[in-house]
C-alpha cells in the first residue's frame, strides 16, 4: 500500500513551472502598475512618504496626545465618545416601538410589512449620506453627528430587536394569562425578562460599530474626531495623525473590553 502511494505520489503532475510562470507574471504586472503612481503636490518618493507616515504614527505628538484643552486628543476622543454612545441611546429608543409594531408575531401582516419597509429603507442610506443631510439642516458639529448615529443605529437595531421579539417564548405569557395576570403583568414578568438581555446586547454591539462611525463621520464635519484626523494627514503632519490615532486605538481596546465583559455577563444572566 505504501510503496503504491510513493508510486502516485511521484506520478502526481508538475505545476511547479506553471505556478512559478504565474507568479513572474503578477510580480511583473504590479512592478508596471506602479511606474504609473504619481505624488502630485510633493517631491518626494513614495517610499520616503510612506517612511514619514510610519515615523510619524511611532512618535506621535505627546504635546496633542496630553493637551486637555478643546484642541487636544483626550477632549476629542471624549465628544466622540458622546456622539456614538447617545446616537446608540436614542436609535435604541426609537427602534423599540418600531420593532413591535414590525415584529409578526405580535402585529397584523400588514402593518409588520409596512414597518419592515420602513427600516429598510433606513438601512439602505449610508451613513455619509446622512452625515451630510444632517449638516445641511443643523449646521457642522456635534449635533449633526448625533442625528446621523441616532438614525443609522435604527436600522440595524430594529432589525435585531425584531428577532428577538419574534423568538419569544409565548409558553410563558399563556401561563401568564391562565394564571389571570393583566396586560401590564404579562408585559412585566413574561416578556420583559425575555427581551433585555437580548435588546441590551444588541445597543452594547451597536455602540461599539458607532464608535468607529463617529469617528469616519468627522470628515464631513459631522463633529468628533475625524476632522483633525483627516487635515493632520492633508498638511502631512504625521507626528499629530499618530498622537490621534493612538488615542483612537486606547479608546477602541477600553470600550471593546468594557463591552465584551458586559455581553458575557448578560449572556450567562
Amino acid at each position: 500500500m505504501n510503496n503504491r502511494i510513493e508510486a502516485a505520489y511521484e506520478q502526481r503532475p508538475r505545476r511547479w513551472v506553471f505556478e512559478l510562470a504565474v507568479a513572474l507574471v503578477v510580480a511583473a504586472l504590479l512592478i508596471w502598475s506602479g511606474t504609473a503612481v504619481e505624488t502630485a503636490g510633493t517631491t518626494q518618493s513614495g517610499a520616503t512618504i510612506a517612511w514619514n507616515i510610519l515615523a510619524g504614527i511611532f512618535h506621535p505628538d505627546t504635546g496633542l496626545l496630553f493637551n486637555f484643552t478643546t484642541q487636544g486628543v483626550p477632549y476629542l476622543l471624549l465628544e466622540t465618545i458622546c456622539i456614538a454612545f447617545l446616537g446608540t441611546i436614542v436609535g435604541a429608543i426609537i427602534s423599540i416601538p418600531l420593532a413591535f409594531l414590525s415584529a409578526s408575531n405580535l402585529t397584523p401582516k400588514p402593518v409588520a410589512f409596512l414597518g419592515r419597509i420602513i427600516i429598510m429603507a433606513i438601512r439602505t442610506v449610508p451613513a455619509f449620506v446622512y452625515g451630510l443631510m444632517f449638516i445641511r439642516v443643523t449646521g457642522p458639529g456635534a449635533f449633526a453627528g448625533l442625528l446621523t448615529m441616532s438614525l443609522c443605529s435604527v436600522g440595524m437595531v430594529s432589525k435585531m430587536y425584531i428577532e428577538s421579539i419574534e423568538d419569544l417564548d409565548v409558553r410563558v405569557l399563556e401561563s401568564l394569562d391562565a394564571a389571570g395576570c393583566t396586560t401590564w403583568q404579562k408585559i412585566r414578568y413574561g416578556i420583559l425578562p425575555q427581551l433585555m438581555p437580548n435588546f441590551a446586547s444588541t445597543a452594547i454591539y451597536r455602540f461599539d460599530i458607532n464608535l468607529r462611525d463617529a469617528t469616519v463621520l468627522g470628515l464631513v464635519g459631522a463633529g468628533g474626531i475625524g476632522a483633525p484626523l483627516i487635515f493632520a494627514m492633508n498638511a502631512y503632519r504625521w507626528e499629530e495623525a499618530g498622537a490621534i490615532l493612538a488615542g483612537l486605538i486606547v479608546l477602541v481596546l477600553i470600550v471593546e473590553w468594557i463591552s465584551t465583559e458586559i455581553r458575557v455577563k448578560l449572556a450567562r444572566g
